[in-house]
């Protein structure tokens, strides 16, 4: 048995998984997120461990023998979120998140003081990412920078928490803006433009290898055995391995919080200027590209509350009654929290455009789902410009159980969707994959294979004969409000 520990944006997902690679159990505990001022998206990181604590409580009360036989645990994590840690290891300030908007004008000065700071990173400075956040604290709080010991990802906080190890993997590691990802190691010329250096970071493994033991009180707390911990993975690169997406040209679309365009390289292939990711995988000499829209699964949350619907079911099944041979005469650009690919705009915002007397709550809902889908073929063309192949997308996350946002989503990509037994706890999935190779010496081929085909969603000929210009619309539309936002 394995145990992957998932730190999601909206909560703590844990899995177990058997040595047949068969989910046992799952149990989850939700999160909050802060947004005190606007662009700001803040967590407490003491809420991470209690939500882990309550998920793994659930786990021990229905399941307390499979825990006990756990052979290892693997952890993956959102990403990019600036955890700060004292001499005394106390938490500084709440995390910075990923989604979080403030420091654009910190990319721009990382950028100038170090001219060769996309060579070294494979990426743009983006203000998602953890060394900008750094330098905004520096530079606006600078008595709590003064105080920074150790900068963690929030999955590293919880692997301190329950093995006192300063760790991190690659993969996630890779989102800091520190790493030279080509090398797979510390960039001291990025740490040192902001303020930092080495002994500020944790110490960096590939994914698979083991960083340290549970200790005795959380073994006992948790009722297991004090078992090895696995670096894992940050949240995209874990789903990856959760779906088998470790080879060449093999391909993903996350439906989360966040959306997420991933696709496997068997080489170190960046293309910064056009906002496309370039990050370690988690396996080891292996890189992927990503394509982010800052704002998915968030959207259909957020038009669910909007429409005063009970929940995002009752909405969708209005939404499929609608006409689709035609398109909608609305239209949504998905920014609720900026964006990242294709137009690194912290400041892009959302907008409904085309509203008449007559539109009702399901037009505003497939227009959210169109407009999602529009933002993923805008990353879907980054990532070809890039010079990226891509042969074959599963798809993963919440939102991956709806069949029509499929059907959108396949029409406007113009490409099949294949849709896995278990993509919706990919992370999870991942993290517990990882322990196991790690911990039994295994071959990631091997046990990071495909899951079983659940459905596959094949584009709509009528959809897709008038999305191509819908989305030419939508891209416009971004275009002659940029300068508003």
């Amino acid at each position: 048995m394995y145990l992957g520990i998932d730190l999601g944006t909206s909560g703590v997902k844990v899995i177990i998984l058997n040595d047949n690679d068969t989910l046992i159990a799952q149990a989850s505990a939700a999160l909050e997120v802060s947004i005190p001022q606007p662009l700001w998206s803040e967590q407490n990181p003491q809420h991470w461990w209690q939500a882990t604590n309550d998920a793994i409580a659930e786990l021990k009360s229905k399941y307390p023998q499979e825990l006990l036989a756990i052979k290892a645990i693997g952890l993956s994590g959102q990403m990019h979120g600036a955890t700060l840690l004292d001499d005394n290891n106390d938490i500084i300030r709440p995390a910075i998140l990923w989604n979080d908007g403030r420091s654009q004008q910190q990319c721009i000065e990382i950028e100038k003081r170090q001219p060769n700071s996309r060579n070294i990173t494979g990426n743009i400075a983006m203000p998602g990412f953890t060394a900008p956040k750094l330098l905004w604290i520096a530079q606006n709080e600078p008595e709590l920078f003064a105080r920074v010991n150790k900068v963690l990802l929030p999955k590293d906080y919880l692997r301190f928490l329950m093995t006192g190890d300063f760790a991190s993997d690659m993969s996630d590691s890779a989102g800091t803006l520190w790493l030279d990802v080509e090398n797979r190691q510390w960039s001291s010329e990025m740490l040192a433009v902001t303020g930092l250096n080495e002994s500020h970071m944790p110490k960096l493994y590939e994914g698979t290898e083991v960083t340290g033991i549970l200790t005795a009180d959380i073994a006992a707390n948790w009722g297991m055995k004090q078992v090895p911990v696995a670096a894992g993975a940050g949240d995209n690169a874990a789903g990856a391995a959760g779906i088998g997406v470790i080879n060449p040209n093999e391909a993903f679309l996350s439906l989360g919080t966040s959306g997420v365009y991933f696709v496997a390289n068997e080489a170190y292939k960046p293309n910064p200027d056009s906002a496309v990711h370039t990050f370690c995988h988690c396996v080891p000499n292996t890189w992927h590209q990503m394509a982010v829209v800052l704002s998915a699964a968030s959207c259909l949350s957020w038009v669910t509350k909007l429409t005063d619907f009970a929940d995002e079911k009752t909405l969708l099944d209005d939404v499929e009654k609608l006409d689709f041979s035609t398109p909608s005469s609305v239209m949504f650009l998905p920014y609720l929290s900026g964006e990242r690919t294709p137009h690194n705009n912290p400041h892009a915002q959302g907008v409904f455009f085309g509203l008449g007397h007559n539109t009702g709550a399901a037009e505003l809902c497939r227009a959210v789902l169109e407009g999602i889908a529009f933002a993923f073929a805008d990353g879907q063309q980054a990532l070809v410009a890039a010079g990226t192949k891509i042969d074959q997308v599963s798809v993963i996350g919440g939102g991956s159980r709806s069949k029509l946002w499929g059907k959108i989503l396949a029409s406007v990509l113009n490409k099949p969707l294949t849709y896995r037994k278990g993509g919706e706890v990919g992370p999870a999935l991942g993290a517990a994959r990882l322990a196991k190779i790690g911990v039994n010496k295994l071959n990631v081929s091997d046990v990071c294979i495909a899951s079983e085909v659940d459905h596959v969603i094949e584009p709509q000929q009528q959809m897709t004969n008038y999305y191509p210009a819908q989305h030419l619309k939508y891209q416009q539309l971004y275009q002659s409000l940029k300068e508003h936002f």
